[in-house]
Protein backbone atom coordinates (compact mmCIF):
# COMPACT_ATOMS: atom_id res chain seq x y z
CA UNK A 1 0.00 0.00 0.00
CA UNK A 2 1.18 3.53 -0.74
CA UNK A 3 -0.78 4.90 2.20
CA UNK A 4 -3.76 6.42 0.41
CA UNK A 5 -7.13 4.91 1.26
CA UNK A 6 -8.46 5.78 -2.20
CA UNK A 7 -5.95 3.41 -3.82
CA UNK A 8 -6.82 0.38 -1.72
CA UNK A 9 -8.97 -2.25 -3.52
CA UNK A 10 -12.18 -1.78 -1.55
CA UNK A 11 -15.81 -1.63 -2.61
CA UNK A 12 -16.70 1.35 -0.40
CA UNK A 13 -15.41 3.82 2.17
CA UNK A 14 -16.76 5.24 5.41
CA UNK A 15 -15.81 7.21 8.52
CA UNK A 16 -15.83 5.87 12.05
CA UNK A 17 -15.24 7.39 15.48
CA UNK A 18 -12.39 4.98 16.27
CA UNK A 19 -10.47 2.42 14.23
CA UNK A 20 -11.12 -0.48 16.58
CA UNK A 21 -10.61 -4.09 15.53
CA UNK A 22 -14.38 -4.63 15.52
CA UNK A 23 -16.75 -1.82 14.58
CA UNK A 24 -20.54 -1.74 14.38
CA UNK A 25 -22.18 1.00 12.33
CA UNK A 26 -25.79 1.84 13.15
CA UNK A 27 -26.28 5.32 11.71
CA UNK A 28 -26.28 6.99 8.29
CA UNK A 29 -23.03 5.19 7.45
CA UNK A 30 -24.72 1.82 7.91
CA UNK A 31 -27.64 2.94 5.76
CA UNK A 32 -25.30 4.13 3.02
CA UNK A 33 -23.28 0.91 3.00
CA UNK A 34 -26.24 -1.47 3.18
CA UNK A 35 -28.88 0.37 1.13
CA UNK A 36 -26.86 2.48 -1.30
CA UNK A 37 -23.64 0.51 -1.79
CA UNK A 38 -25.37 -2.81 -1.03
CA UNK A 39 -22.35 -4.37 0.67
CA UNK A 40 -22.50 -8.00 1.66
CA UNK A 41 -20.67 -10.17 4.18
CA UNK A 42 -17.08 -10.69 3.04
CA UNK A 43 -16.85 -7.42 1.09
CA UNK A 44 -13.81 -5.29 1.91
CA UNK A 45 -14.24 -1.60 2.68
CA UNK A 46 -11.96 1.11 4.04
CA UNK A 47 -12.78 3.18 7.11
CA UNK A 48 -11.06 6.36 8.29
CA UNK A 49 -11.14 8.44 11.46
CA UNK A 50 -11.28 11.77 9.58
CA UNK A 51 -7.86 12.80 10.95
CA UNK A 52 -5.65 10.90 8.51
CA UNK A 53 -5.70 7.31 9.80
CA UNK A 54 -7.54 4.49 8.08
CA UNK A 55 -7.60 0.70 7.82
CA UNK A 56 -9.27 -1.97 5.69
CA UNK A 57 -12.20 -3.91 7.11
CA UNK A 58 -14.19 -6.92 6.00
CA UNK A 59 -17.95 -6.77 6.32
CA UNK A 60 -18.71 -9.36 8.99
CA UNK A 61 -22.47 -9.01 9.02
CA UNK A 62 -25.25 -6.86 7.57
CA UNK A 63 -28.19 -6.57 9.95
CA UNK A 64 -31.35 -4.42 9.76
CA UNK A 65 -30.09 -0.90 10.43
CA UNK A 66 -26.52 -1.97 11.17
CA UNK A 67 -23.30 -3.18 9.56
CA UNK A 68 -20.59 -5.02 11.49
CA UNK A 69 -16.95 -4.67 10.41
CA UNK A 70 -13.83 -6.63 11.30
CA UNK A 71 -10.36 -5.17 10.73
CA UNK A 72 -8.10 -6.87 8.20
CA UNK A 73 -4.86 -4.94 8.71
CA UNK A 74 -3.38 -2.43 11.18
CA UNK A 75 -4.24 1.28 10.81
CA UNK A 76 -2.36 3.27 8.18
CA UNK A 77 -1.40 6.96 8.26
CA UNK A 78 -2.35 8.59 4.98
CA UNK A 79 0.49 10.83 3.72
CA UNK A 80 -0.04 14.55 4.00
CA UNK A 81 0.19 16.78 0.96
CA UNK A 82 2.03 20.07 1.20
CA UNK A 83 1.60 22.96 1.15
CA UNK A 84 -1.62 22.78 3.13
CA UNK A 85 -4.43 24.15 0.95
CA UNK A 86 -7.39 26.23 2.14
CA UNK A 87 -9.92 27.81 -0.23
CA UNK A 88 -11.91 30.83 0.95
CA UNK A 89 -14.73 31.72 -1.44
CA UNK A 90 -17.23 34.56 -1.40
CA UNK A 91 -20.80 33.64 -0.62
CA UNK A 92 -22.88 32.91 -3.72
CA UNK A 93 -26.57 32.32 -4.41
CA UNK A 94 -28.62 29.15 -4.24
CA UNK A 95 -26.95 25.75 -4.20
CA UNK A 96 -23.62 27.01 -5.55
CA UNK A 97 -21.83 26.86 -2.16
CA UNK A 98 -22.89 23.21 -1.91
CA UNK A 99 -21.30 22.48 -5.29
CA UNK A 100 -18.10 24.34 -4.39
CA UNK A 101 -17.64 22.48 -1.10
CA UNK A 102 -18.34 19.13 -2.74
CA UNK A 103 -15.79 19.63 -5.51
CA UNK A 104 -13.14 21.20 -3.26
CA UNK A 105 -13.38 18.18 -0.99
CA UNK A 106 -12.93 15.85 -3.95
CA UNK A 107 -9.85 17.84 -4.96
CA UNK A 108 -8.32 17.24 -1.55
CA UNK A 109 -8.30 20.69 0.02
CA UNK A 110 -7.60 20.83 3.74
CA UNK A 111 -10.00 23.64 4.57
CA UNK A 112 -12.95 25.56 3.13
CA UNK A 113 -13.99 28.98 4.38
CA UNK A 114 -17.09 30.91 3.33
CA UNK A 115 -16.48 34.65 3.05
CA UNK A 116 -18.93 37.57 3.01
CA UNK A 117 -17.64 40.19 0.57
CA UNK A 118 -19.27 43.58 0.12
CA UNK A 119 -20.51 42.61 -3.34
CA UNK A 120 -21.78 39.21 -2.26
CA UNK A 121 -25.48 39.14 -3.11
CA UNK A 122 -26.68 36.75 -0.39
CA UNK A 123 -26.74 38.14 3.15
CA UNK A 124 -27.03 35.43 5.76
CA UNK A 125 -28.12 36.08 9.32
CA UNK A 126 -26.02 34.61 12.12
CA UNK A 127 -28.58 31.84 12.60
CA UNK A 128 -28.77 31.02 8.91
CA UNK A 129 -24.99 31.13 8.54
CA UNK A 130 -24.54 28.63 11.38
CA UNK A 131 -27.06 26.22 9.89
CA UNK A 132 -25.63 26.63 6.39
CA UNK A 133 -22.03 26.00 7.47
CA UNK A 134 -23.17 22.90 9.35
CA UNK A 135 -24.90 21.69 6.17
CA UNK A 136 -21.74 22.37 4.16
CA UNK A 137 -19.82 20.27 6.68
CA UNK A 138 -22.18 17.36 5.99
CA UNK A 139 -21.71 17.84 2.26
CA UNK A 140 -17.94 17.76 2.75
CA UNK A 141 -18.24 14.53 4.70
CA UNK A 142 -20.35 12.91 1.97
CA UNK A 143 -17.85 14.04 -0.68
CA UNK A 144 -14.97 12.70 1.42
CA UNK A 145 -16.69 9.31 1.52
CA UNK A 146 -17.17 9.36 -2.26
CA UNK A 147 -13.55 10.38 -2.92
CA UNK A 148 -12.25 8.03 -0.18
CA UNK A 149 -10.30 10.57 1.80
CA UNK A 150 -8.85 9.75 5.20
CA UNK A 151 -9.01 13.37 6.36
CA UNK A 152 -12.13 15.50 6.55
CA UNK A 153 -11.65 19.11 5.46
CA UNK A 154 -12.33 21.86 7.97
CA UNK A 155 -15.36 23.93 6.94
CA UNK A 156 -15.94 27.31 8.59
CA UNK A 157 -17.32 30.81 8.06
CA UNK A 158 -18.98 33.09 7.37
CA UNK A 159 -15.98 35.45 7.72
CA UNK A 160 -15.59 39.07 6.58
CA UNK A 161 -12.94 39.72 3.94
CA UNK A 162 -11.02 41.80 6.50
CA UNK A 163 -10.26 38.62 8.49
CA UNK A 164 -8.11 37.42 5.59
CA UNK A 165 -6.35 40.67 4.67
CA UNK A 166 -2.96 39.66 6.09
CA UNK A 167 -3.42 35.93 6.38
CA UNK A 168 -0.05 34.19 5.87
CA UNK A 169 0.10 32.32 2.57
CA UNK A 170 -2.75 34.35 1.06
CA UNK A 171 -3.28 33.96 -2.70
CA UNK A 172 -5.96 36.14 -4.31
CA UNK A 173 -7.67 35.00 -7.51
CA UNK A 174 -7.26 37.95 -9.89
CA UNK A 175 -7.70 38.18 -13.70
CA UNK A 176 -4.66 40.48 -13.72
CA UNK A 177 -2.56 38.18 -11.57
CA UNK A 178 0.46 36.08 -12.39
CA UNK A 179 0.70 32.75 -14.10
CA UNK A 180 0.26 29.69 -11.83
CA UNK A 181 3.74 28.47 -12.79
CA UNK A 182 5.28 31.58 -11.22
CA UNK A 183 3.48 31.27 -7.90
CA UNK A 184 6.10 30.80 -5.16
CA UNK A 185 5.78 28.15 -2.50
CA UNK A 186 4.40 29.65 0.72
CA UNK A 187 6.91 30.20 3.49
CA UNK A 188 4.22 29.31 6.03
CA UNK A 189 3.52 25.85 4.57
CA UNK A 190 -0.03 26.85 3.66
CA UNK A 191 -1.82 28.44 0.71
CA UNK A 192 -5.08 30.26 1.38
CA UNK A 193 -6.74 30.86 -1.97
CA UNK A 194 -9.28 33.69 -1.78
CA UNK A 195 -11.94 33.88 -4.50
CA UNK A 196 -14.22 36.90 -4.64
CA UNK A 197 -17.79 37.31 -5.87
CA UNK A 198 -18.59 37.56 -9.57
CA UNK A 199 -18.60 41.34 -9.34
CA UNK A 200 -15.13 41.24 -7.82
CA UNK A 201 -13.99 42.70 -4.53
CA UNK A 202 -14.76 46.33 -3.77
CA UNK A 203 -11.71 48.52 -4.55
CA UNK A 204 -10.84 49.08 -0.90
CA UNK A 205 -11.26 45.36 -0.14
CA UNK A 206 -8.92 44.43 -2.99
CA UNK A 207 -6.35 47.06 -1.99
CA UNK A 208 -6.21 45.76 1.57
CA UNK A 209 -5.53 42.14 0.58
CA UNK A 210 -1.83 41.52 1.12
CA UNK A 211 -1.10 38.39 -0.90
CA UNK A 212 0.08 36.98 -4.21
CA UNK A 213 -2.26 37.45 -7.19
CA UNK A 214 -3.09 34.40 -9.31
CA UNK A 215 -4.68 34.35 -12.77
CA UNK A 216 -6.89 31.27 -13.08
CA UNK A 217 -7.93 31.40 -16.74
CA UNK A 218 -7.84 33.65 -19.82
CA UNK A 219 -11.61 34.18 -19.65
CA UNK A 220 -14.11 35.40 -17.08
CA UNK A 221 -15.15 32.65 -14.67
CA UNK A 222 -18.21 32.36 -12.51
CA UNK A 223 -17.43 32.55 -8.81
CA UNK A 224 -18.04 28.86 -8.19
CA UNK A 225 -15.97 27.88 -11.25
CA UNK A 226 -13.10 30.09 -10.10
CA UNK A 227 -12.98 28.43 -6.67
CA UNK A 228 -12.89 24.95 -8.18
CA UNK A 229 -10.42 25.86 -10.94
CA UNK A 230 -8.10 27.60 -8.48
CA UNK A 231 -8.09 24.61 -6.15
CA UNK A 232 -7.35 22.30 -9.08
CA UNK A 233 -4.42 24.47 -10.20
CA UNK A 234 -2.87 24.60 -6.75
CA UNK A 235 -3.53 20.90 -6.12
CA UNK A 236 -1.21 20.04 -9.02
CA UNK A 237 1.62 21.96 -7.28
CA UNK A 238 1.35 20.00 -4.02
CA UNK A 239 3.72 17.19 -3.14
CA UNK A 240 3.67 14.39 -0.64
CA UNK A 241 5.23 15.40 2.65
CA UNK A 242 8.32 13.35 3.58
CA UNK A 243 7.82 10.72 6.21
CA UNK A 244 9.23 11.60 9.64
CA UNK A 245 12.39 9.75 10.60
CA UNK A 246 11.80 6.48 12.44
Amino acid sequence: MDGFAARYPAVAHTFVAALDDDVSLDDEAAHHLSRVRRVRSGDVITAADGRGRWRPYAVANVRPGAVDLRAQQPPVDEPRLEPRLVVAFALTKGAKPDLVVQKLTELGVDGVTVVAARRSIPRWSVERAGAAVARLGRIAREAAVQSRRARLPEVDGVLPVSDLERRPGLVVADPEGGDPASLPAPSTGEWVLLVGPEGGFAPDEAAALDGDRLRLAPHVLRAETAAIAGAALLATKRTQAPEPPA
